[in-house]
């Protein structure tokens, strides 16, 4: 049986039902899903846990400490949450090239 993990990721534009990919080594399996708001990262969040039986959910910086608990919340107690965090320069980074390239949030 493989490892099922998510990886959810904030971008404007985005289509969970288009923005997706998945990597499949037969041991791990990561699925990739652009959201572009907490209302479809928890609608992907329940989605995944259905149909696919993730065991974790690791989601990008973008995402607040409720939106974390309100994930783990709809995940349920057996998927691990964890949030992708930098250090000071590489959010620095991380938010200047957002701000560049989506324009002010």
């Amino acid at each position: 049986m493989a490892f099922v993990a998510a990886f959810i990721a904030h971008a404007p534009d985005a289509d969970p039902e288009v923005h997706r990919s998945v990597i499949d080594t037969g041991k791990y399996r990561l699925i990739s899903v652009a959201v572009k708001d907490q209302e479809q990262a928890l609608a992907v969040s329940r989605e995944l846990v259905d149909k696919e039986g993730i065991h974790s959910v690791l989601l990008c910086p973008g995402f607040t400490h409720a939106d974390v608990a309100a994930i783990a919340e709809a995940v349920g107690e057996n998927v691990g949450v964890t949030v992708a965090r930098g250090d000071g320069p590489s959010n620095r980074i991380a938010v200047q090239t957002i701000a560049r390239e989506w324009g002010s949030r």
